[in-house]
């Protein structure tokens, strides 16, 4: 049986394991700083897919409100499962939790961007209703 359950202190090991299968190099004490920043707020809640094993996926979704939109929106930013759980549907119960969570609170659209070399990943959204409806453009800062 897989449980959701937010993301509590402790789970920096999986957390950090999934990251790097994600493709994300992260540093135990930054991640470690980074979950407790966005576990001081509100609007960046982290949902965990878990089962007797241990960790199975997580799914991070920002919350906010945008100058054109009366309605909060929710943004997907980040959805992984562990590699040897993959293809059994926890990417798809992720996404229905992180749904419900964002309609708690007041969003009428949940959004989510993906690199153009994850066809796996928008192949796997499109499937579970996702449309693309924008282009994202980024300016690095460093």
């Amino acid at each position: 049986m897989i449980e959701i359950r937010p993301s509590q202190p402790g789970d920096d090991a999986p957390i950090q394991t999934l990251l790097t299968q994600l493709g994300y190099d992260v540093e135990p004490n930054q991640l470690r700083d980074r979950l407790f920043l966005l576990a001081k707020g509100s609007c960046d809640p982290i949902l965990l897919a878990i089962d007797e094993t241990g960790v199975l996926g997580l799914i991070a979704l920002h919350v906010t409100h945008m100058l054109f939109s009366p309605a909060p929106v929710a943004r997907i930013t980040t959805l992984v499962v562990h590699e040897q759980a993959r293809g059994k549907g926890i990417g798809r119960i992720l996404v229905e939790a992180g749904a419900r969570l964002a309609k708690d609170a007041g969003c009428e659209v949940l959004e989510l961007t993906t690199a153009l070399h994850r066809t796996d990943a928008q192949t796997f959204y499109k499937t579970i209703g996702f449309t693309a409806s924008s282009l994202r453009l980024h300016r690095d800062l460093t």
